[in-house]
């Protein structure tokens, strides 16, 4: 699994907090009656997605809805929560019961609670039944597979355009051409170009929102020189929110998995330090603790950085082009990543995806839901809700490719509709950005992890979980943007998991991870 998606290391600090209260609260509304059954006499149906609204949404979504109307029978209402509080908000709604329909939820996110909490409906029989073909015909099975829980059951349809999704480095083209000579081929240069960038043009190197894995990295991060260096390993933890820890590089042929909390591992300790540094010299932003990821957005598609964050999904030049161009005449954008060994470096990767549709057990009818999931896996109505009206938002280019020739732009697909066999590349995509895009779709480029398809259960440590996580987002997340000494936020950190239950939750970490590794 890449961490996430934007990824990974969205915002989504702090949900975890309440955790016990939630669970309890979730696990009651789930036994109470609810949706389940048809579409009943409803005419429009909610689903809640991240990010913000559209441009041009509502013409977008009443020409959608007038093709549901006449295909299906219903309406649906989407419900878009900005990234920031996106984790927070769609756990309260979930607790509270609300009959929406769909959301998007990964094991980055909030999906183990939700499991735990029997909020969410179990697909494999909707999937294997054969009442969804569209769905089933646009999604391979061994996506299906990748993704089962450790119950064996499916609850969240893969959301992907690739094999895996490595975090990279989204670059101002004509700035590597100006200081680094037109390429950056490692770590190393990349660094420099920061610093050349920083002293004679005044502004940051990176920018991005504040994510663990930004600085420690799942195998990558764009900050964690190590794992471009050799991207060979991904930490356990029983949620991204929580404590990451650090298996033994032997797990698998010794059967021992001894886990140790990050802070052990020297790698991790001196990319906190490299951090600090670019936070006290002015590399990356000094805003990443609390940084809207829109502000930043419109930060670098204004040119005010140097390199952002990217994903290898195919949306980054179509994402920040048009934008920068307008701002910066002449600039263009290549994607970056910096590996040491280039194309051949096969990173670790468990294929778990970074995005998840699953469809909210008490909502008003998970029969409409799945018809919409299946409906948006057929090509004409994927296209119009991604790309708008075909002739006044975009003109197809070639047989897989299209162009923009509007405004409507940025609906989140990984949160209802991507398909790989039906997503269209920006016919502008840069070289280096479809080279890389190409690469992500090849299993072959990739090492499965050791630990690819084990997915820890919270059942036995919940008190001590949530005490950590909220110990994370206090003591944590300072050290992540850089913003405190490495020494003392460490040790206020490790001080605080201590008495939070860090001793249990290691035992109980490395117990279920031997028993993994025992019955592979």
């Amino acid at each position: 699994m890449t961490a996430l998606p934007n990824g990974a290391g969205l915002s989504r600090r702090g949900f975890l907090a309440g955790a016990g209260a939630a669970v309890a609260a979730l696990a009651l509304a789930a036994c109470t009656p609810g949706g389940g059954g048809g579409a009943g006499s409803r005419s429009a149906y909610s689903l809640l997605l991240p990010g913000d609204v559209p441009p041009q949404w509502e013409r977008i979504r009443d020409a959608v809805n007038a093709k549901l109307k006449a295909d299906l029978g219903f309406e649906f209402k989407p419900e878009f929560i900005n990234w920031k509080n996106y984790g927070a908000q769609s756990l309260l709604k979930f607790t509270a019961g609300e009959q929406f329909e769909t959301a998007l939820s990964a094991r980055w996110l909030n999906i183990a609670q939700l499991i735990e909490s029997n909020a969410l409906l179990p697909l494999e029989n909707a999937i294997d039944g054969g009442d969804y073909p569209n769905l089933t015909a646009a999604i391979d099975q061994s996506a299906f597979d990748a993704n089962r829980w450790t119950d064996g059951s499916i609850y969240g349809i893969p959301a992907v355009n690739s094999a895996a999704r490595i975090h990279h480095h989204v670059a101002r083209g004509d700035l590597v051409d100006k200081y680094a000579g037109g390429s950056i081929a490692d770590f190393d240069e990349l660094e420099k170009f920061w610093y050349d960038v920083v002293q004679k043009e005044g502004i940051p190197g990176y920018i991005n929102r504040n994510s663990v894995f930004d600085v420690l990295g799942a195998p990558t991060g764009n900050l964690y020189a190590q794992g471009w260096e050799t991207p060979d390993f991904i930490p356990l933890y029983f949620s991204s929110d929580s404590l990451l820890f650090v298996p033994s590089k032997n797990a698998a042929s010794s059967g021992s998995t001894n886990a140790v909390p990050f802070w052990e591992y020297e790698p991790y300790v001196e990319s906190l330090r490299r951090v600090r540094q670019y936070y006290q010299d002015g590399i990356i932003n000094a805003d990443r603790l609390n940084a809207d990821p829109a502000t930043l957005r419109a930060q670098f598609d204004g040119g005010g950085a140097a390199t952002t964050w990217g994903i290898t999904d195919g949306l980054d030049t179509s994402g920040h082009l048009s934008q920068l161009e307008k701002a910066i005449p002449g600039a263009t954008l290549v994607t970056l990543l910096p590996f040491r060994d280039g194309e051949s470096a096969k990173p670790n990767q468990t294929f778990q995806a970074d995005n998840l549709v699953v469809v909210n057990a008490r909502g008003a009818s998970n029969d409409a839901a799945l018809q919409l999931l299946d409906w948006v896996s057929i090509q004409e109505n994927h296209d119009l809700l991604q790309y708008g009206v075909e002739g006044t938002d975009w003109k197809a280019v070639g047989d897989d490719a299209y162009e923009s020739i509007g405004e409507y732009n940025n609906f989140p697909g990984y949160a209802l509709s991507w398909r790989i066999p039906l997503e269209r590349k920006f016919s502008r995509m840069s070289e280096t950005e479809d080279r890389w895009f190409e690469w992500s779709k090849s299993y072959e480029n990739f090492t499965l992890d050791p630990f690819a398809s084990f997915i820890p259960d919270l059942s036995e440590i919940e008190n001590e979980h949530a005490q950590i996580t909220a110990a994370i987002a206090e003591y944590g997340n300072p050290l992540w943007a850089g913003a405190v000494d490495v020494d003392e936020g460490l040790d206020n950190l490790k001080r605080a998991v201590d008495q939070a239950g860090l001793a249990k939750v290691q035992e109980e970490l490395n117990a279920q991870a031997d028993a993994y590794l025992a019955s592979q």
